[in-house]
């Protein structure tokens, strides 16, 4: 073991009440036992730990936001550092696979069931059920729309972010405890719900929330607005040389556009966001990289008016201030009357959130009022047979969160069919 990650392993105080675990993952990783694992160089016995509640270690240990999670509820992030919870995470599963251990290594070999289960997209959330789905000996059939699998952790994280080789090796993992996939079909278009029903014991709907959430405002439907989800899933930049861009948005999707776009030649970036920088839900490590690769941030700005002739040319823009609003918790922005002013842009990115896919108001399932699938304690949907996960569930807008979902769906699904 390399000197640093021993350091770091040894760190760890194999806390009795495991804040880490139980407050901090939304997976409830048995945290402290697999570094434990990995201070006597037991490897695969931590990839088996771990492989107990996930089966993306080697993304979670990576793109999760840390310090909001796990490492926010370590005990030693009190007086000092937190463990390096997520580094190890991702130690883990690299060891592991570079001693040749895999997934299917992890879990018992199960005679195979005659129940079937159709999973609908192939993200975070509907590899996660498919694969606790699977080593229970069900049989599943994976539908996605793409040719490739990973969902948002092919072409919704960047790959400074997240390397394209991990993902393939998770998901090839995943695969080969005996998933049966269909590629290039698409719900609504290649097959419709009623179809599966008639074919599959359950069916879990994982298609993601990706739409692009937009703000509202005069000019939007300019040439040069973009919806920062749809950027980053298809990749069709436009050219940002010489050109200057606004971002505007206070998330990890804001944050990954922002460097995106800077690293693709922009001349200049700036993340708009009408509250505080304190206030910004993206991960402190993702701010601090933006900074850093030198894009710029205007806090406390709201864009009110987009302005151009059939193309983006400028924005207004207004300031903010915060304030305490009666039975609010956090600080509102208000705008600040005639603070209006007008900047030159070229581009404008939309990262404000997202929402489901038009179609799914007609898949005949209740909804929300925010327009995403209803579903139970047991993330069934209005129909019986049909559960439902991650983003398009409402789910916290996580990798591990959606992970989660896909897990306990496959726990009642197993439990109920």
């Amino acid at each position: 073991m390399i000197k640093e990650i021993e350091e770091k392993v040894n760190y760890c105080l194999n806390c009795k009440v495991k804040p880490c675990s139980l407050k901090g993952c939304p997976l409830n990783n048995h945290i402290p036992d697999f570094i434990q694992a990995l201070k006597k160089e037991e490897y695969f016995e931590a990839y088996k730990i771990l492989s107990q509640t996930t089966v993306l270690p080697g993304v979670c240990g990576r793109i999760c936001p840390h310090q909001k999670q796990c490492q926010g509820s370590c005990v030693r992030g009190i007086k000092g550092e937190s463990v390096s919870i997520g580094e190890l995470e991702a130690y883990a599963f690299d060891k592991a696979h570079e001693l040749g251990y895999h997934l299917s290594d992890c879990y018992e070999k199960i005679e195979k069931k005659n129940t079937k289960v159709a999973v609908i997209g192939g993200g975070p959330a509907g590899l996660t059920c498919a694969a606790f789905l699977a080593k229970e000996g069900i049989q599943v059939t994976i539908y996605e729309k793409y040719d490739y699998l990973g969902g948002l952790l092919m072409f919704g994280i960047p790959g400074f972010r997240l390397s394209k080789d991990i993902v393939e090796n998770t998901v090839k993992d995943i695969l080969d405890l005996g998933i049966e996939v269909k590629y290039n079909q698409e719900l609504e278009k290649d097959f419709t719900l009623k179809e599966l029903e008639n074919q599959y014991d359950a069916i879990f709907l994982s298609i993601g929330a990706n739409v692009s959430s937009k703000m509202g405002v005069e000019g939007e439907a300019l040439e040069g607005v973009y919806g920062g989800n749809e950027l980053l899933e298809y990749n069709l930049h436009p050219d940002y040389k010489g050109k200057k861009v606004i971002v505007t948005g206070g998330g990890n999707v804001a944050m990954d556009c922002a460097r995106t776009i800077n690293k693709l030649g922009a001349k200049e970036v700036t993340v708009v966001y009408r509250r505080a920088e304190e206030q910004m839900p993206a991960e402190r490590k993702e701010i601090l990289d933006a900074k850093n690769e030198g894009v710029q941030f205007a806090f406390q700005n709201n864009i009110v008016k987009i302005l151009g002739n059939k193309k983006v040319e400028k924005v207004e823009l207004i300031k903010t201030k915060l304030v305490q609003k009666e039975g609010e918790s956090r600080l509102s922005p208000v705008n600040i009357e005639n603070s209006n002013y007008q900047v030159d842009v070229d581009y404008i990115v939309m990262a404000l959130g997202s929402k489901p896919q038009a179609y799914v108001k007609d898949l005949g399932l209740a909804l929300n009022k925010w327009e995403n699938i209803e579903i139970d304690e047991e993330y069934k949907t209005s129909n019986s047979k049909i559960y439902a996960g991650g983003d398009l569930a409402g789910m916290k807008g996580t990798v591990a969160w959606a992970a989660k979902s896909g897990r306990e769906a496959a726990k009642n699904i197993i439990k109920n069919i």
